[in-house]
C-alpha cells in the first residue's frame, strides 16, 4: 500500500495518461505507475490476461499487477539483508529502482539520491498506508 501512495504523484485519469503516453511513449502509467517491460515480465510470469495499456483504464488490474510484481521481488530478495532497511523498504526500493538494485541495497550498497528520495517518501506514507489497510502496525522486517 505504501508503494501505491508513493506512485500517486501524478493524476491517473485515463485521458491524461493517454496524452502522457502520446507525448512520452515509454513512460510508466496506471495507478501503480508501471513500465511496459516490467508489466510484460509480470504478465508472462503469471499468465495474466490483458495488455499494458489496460493498466491506465483498470485500477483493479493495475493494483493486482503491482502486487504480483512485489511478490516476485520478495521471492528474489535474500532472506538476510542489512538491518538499515526493513524488508518492505527494500521491496519499495526494488519497485522503484529494479530487482538488481534492490539486491545491491540489501547487501549494503548505498542507494543514490533518487532512491533515497523515494525511500523518504515511502517512509512518510507508511502511516497513511496502515490506515488505508485498517491497521496500525509496523512494516515487515
Amino acid at each position: 500500500m505504501g508503494v501505491l501512495h508513493n506512485e500517486a504523484y501524478k493524476p491517473h485519469h485515463p485521458l491524461l495518461e493517454r496524452l502522457w503516453q502520446w507525448w512520452k511513449p515509454k513512460a510508466s502509467f496506471g495507478l501503480a505507475n508501471m513500465h511496459r517491460a516490467t508489466f510484460e515480465r509480470v504478465r508472462h510470469t503469471h499468465r495474466l490476461p490483458g495488455r499494458w495499456q489496460d493498466l491506465r483504464d483498470d485500477p483493479a488490474f493495475a493494483i493486482r499487477t503491482a502486487a504480483l510484481h512485489l511478490k516476485d521481488l520478495d521471492h528474489s530478495l535474500p532472506k538476510g539483508h542489512v538491518r538499515r532497511y526493513t524488508r518492505d523498504e527494500l521491496l519499495a526500493l526494488g519497485y522503484n529502482t529494479g530487482e538488481r538494485n534492490m539486491r545491491a541495497f540489501a547487501r549494503g550498497v548505498p542507494p543514490g539520491p533518487m532512491a533515497r528520495s523515494y525511500l523518504r517518501r515511502y517512509r512518510a506514507h507508511q502511516e497513511r498506508a496502515a490506515e488505508a489497510l485498517g491497521r496500525a502496525g509496523t512494516p515487515h522486517d
